[in-house]
């Protein structure tokens, strides 16, 4: 799974794998009944949602809300079907921020702009990109409000830096000084630098963007993927590759959970998520050896994020109270710190950002105040254009790239054969 709008995967896309259960739609409520409002979500949102009901009962005393949670990737082929259909549709639907991209392109979802949501007037309240990833500029249109987000991070093994005889700062400067870093790494230790040379790639193309401007697509639909910024990524990751400096691992795989566990892995480039996932699951015996900083070249990337729509065909005696279960979710401080605080969800909402939780110690991480680097970045991170064929131009980049760290493929005759083929589907 690749998470268009940031770098792959987000937290709840690898976790909602297993988590999930296929429930079944609810039959619509008789109309002598409370009245009910469909909530559909995927795993740890769906928890969130719940939590935040008996503040959303407090206000709405005479509604019952049903909260549908499906897998991940279940989840969104069901909001794919039902926006497509107009069947089934639920009042509020959770969707991850690659899915907002691909379904604001069309006019399934409600527009929030005009009243009665004005949604407008909170733009100032919520982290820039992540506001500006739900506006579709071809409708003029906000469809979907963010709620968490996932700022980029590279996470290093500190010890292994010290036996290379190496500082965090030797990594940082650019990504060829990331290269050479992990080559003494390599010899001083054995470790590898990083799982697997698409996770720089996927970073690369991603950098160096002007807000607004698209990554596979200009505006005209026009193919990029032959820009310096494909280029380089391709370049960097052969040299990766060629080095042995990648564990050519799949994220997510029992391989790639090892390496993090013997010590095989001196750094992830990943979501800020992914200590608490480090710490809870993947590897908790190496709490106290991690550390985090800015990722390379001050690059500053989105990893994911959640975002909460209303379909525009929904029953429209329930949008106001979608809204307002809406706004709770995403414009209560108390109710973002919440979710922060017991999901792991990093806030949207600039309100919640104030708060001396932020400068707390991190235990897996040595005590660093992390999340102070975290929220910095998010602070920095530029929304990029979003193309209807954005996740299919991932999947042909990716693919492309393999066959040059696989089969020795030439990175332009690579990259031309990706523009040709993404240069026919770009008008679909």
């Amino acid at each position: 799974m690749r998470a268009g709008g940031g770098v792959r995967p987000s937290r709840r896309g690898v976790l909602a794998a297993g988590l999930g259960s296929a429930w079944a739609w609810p039959a619509a409520a008789p109309a002598q009944q409370a009245r009910q409002l469909l909530v559909a979500a995927f795993p740890l949102v769906d928890e969130i949602i719940r939590d935040a009901l008996p503040r959303f009962r407090q206000l709405h005393p005479g509604v019952e809300v049903k909260v549908v949670s499906r897998q991940y990737v279940d989840h969104h082929t069901a909001m794919t079907t039902a926006l497509s259909t107009s069947v089934y549709l639920p009042d509020v639907m959770a969707l991850e921020s690659s899915y907002v991209g691909r379904f604001s392109q069309g006019g399934g979802l409600e527009d929030l702009l005009p009243q009665p949501f004005g949604v407008d007037r909170y733009r100032e309240r919520f982290v820039r990109y992540a506001y500006d990833q739900a506006f579709n500029r071809r409708r003029g249109a906000v469809v979907a409000v963010p709620t968490d987000i996932g700022p980029g991070t590279l996470l290093y093994r500190r010890d292994l830096l010290a036996r290379a005889g190496i500082d965090v700062s030797a990594l940082q400067p650019s990504w060829e000084a990331y290269v050479q870093a992990g080559l003494r790494i390599k010899a001083a230790t054995g470790a590898y630098l990083i799982s697997n040379a698409q996770v720089v790639k996927d970073i690369l193309i991603r950098s160096g963007l002007e807000p607004g401007q698209g990554l596979f697509f200009d505006q005209e639909s026009r193919v990029l993927v032959r820009s310096r910024r494909f280029v380089r990524a391709f370049e960097l990751a052969r040299e990766l590759r060629r080095n042995k400096l990648d564990a050519r691992v799949t994220a997510w795989s029992n391989e790639w959970a090892e390496g993090f566990k013997r010590g095989t892995l001196a750094t992830e480039l990943t979501g800020a998520w992914m200590v608490g996932q480090l710490a809870n699951w993947v590897a908790p015996d190496t709490k106290g050896l991690w550390r985090a900083a800015q990722l390379p070249e001050s690059t500053f990337v989105s990893y994911g994020g959640t975002f909460y729509a209303i379909p525009r065909r929904a029953a429209a005696d329930n949008k106001p109270l979608a809204w307002d279960l809406i706004r709770l979710l995403t414009l209560d401080r108390a109710q973002q710190f919440a979710a922060f605080k017991s999901q792991d969800a990093f806030p949207a909402l600039l309100d919640a950002h104030e708060d001396p939780f932020f400068a707390e110690p991190l235990p897996f991480l040595g005590g660093q105040p992390a999340r102070l680097l975290w929220r910095d970045a998010a602070r920095r991170i530029t929304a990029t254009q979003v193309h209807k064929q954005n996740n299919f131009a991932d999947e042909v980049v990716g693919t492309e790239l393999d066959n040059v760290l696989d089969r020795g493929k030439d990175i332009a005759t690579a990259l031309g054969d990706a523009e040709r083929l993404l240069a026919r589907r770009a008008l679909r």
